[in-house]
């Protein structure tokens, strides 16, 4: 996994970095936020940020804010600071930090909270490609499906309309959506086509197959609830 430690200092910047590389994490540095969005642009991705919130020119919260509402970047971030007040606490969190670790601080706190913030994010990140829906369990990552434990044999197209219809519970498709959202590579694909493989895929569901709906005159929809 990849670590950024932004810190104007730069003694605290090796010592961050020795440290986790000892741990096994790979490093990059930076003393300014400014340095960072170039990084970012340039296509570098982490998988954590270390962030100290004193810095010359863009501070750490805002940074971390614009990252979150410009940019889209929802890598975890830690910050880094000598102020601890309940006010400078509630900025970083509210920037979007998930944690906060106080100056001077001892490395195996550090690499402690590293690690934590890495867990969750994770498991964050496995939860959010899991659909648990009823019986039903898609695998989002994975691209499969599970009624009650067992793999459904689904092909591509079924599974597909599946995950369409399921992540989109709020909305009806009709057939011409449904071939212009998931045949692009077949624009003359018959409204006929879907009807087969939604019936197919219904039988494949079994006793659950009134988890997929026809609306006569609007199409189709994914019924069941959480």
């Amino acid at each position: 996994m990849k670590i950024l430690v932004l810190d104007d200092e730069a003694d605290i910047r090796e010592i961050l970095a020795f440290n986790l590389e000892a741990s096994g994490f790979e490093v990059r540095e930076a003393g300014t936020a400014e340095a960072v969005l170039e990084m970012l642009h340039s296509g570098e991705r982490f998988d954590l940020m270390l962030v100290d919130v004193m810095l010359p020119g863009m501070s750490g919260f805002k940074l971390v804010l614009q990252l979150r509402q410009k940019e889209g970047c929802d890598v975890p971030v830690i910050f880094l600071t000598a102020r601890s007040s309940e006010n400078d606490l509630l900025t970083g969190f509210s920037a979007g930090g998930d944690d906060f670790i106080s100056k001077p601080f001892s490395v195996n706190e550090v690499l402690a909270r590293v690690k934590a913030v890495l867990k969750r994010s994770s498991g964050d990140r496995a939860a959010q490609e899991q659909l648990m829906l009823g019986d039903l369990h898609i695998d989002l990552l994975n691209k499969k499906a599970f009624l009650r434990g067992v793999a459904l044999p689904l092909s591509r197209k079924e599974y597909d309309i599946l995950q369409l219809l399921a992540t989109n519970r709020s909305r009806t498709y009709s057939r011409k959506e449904l071939i212009a959202e998931l045949w692009k590579e077949s624009p003359y694909v018959l409204e006929r086509t879907v009807d087969v493989h939604i019936a197919r895929l219904r039988s494949k569901l079994g006793d659950c197959r009134g988890m997929i709906s026809n609306r006569a005159g609007f199409g189709y929809s994914f019924e069941c609830g959480d």
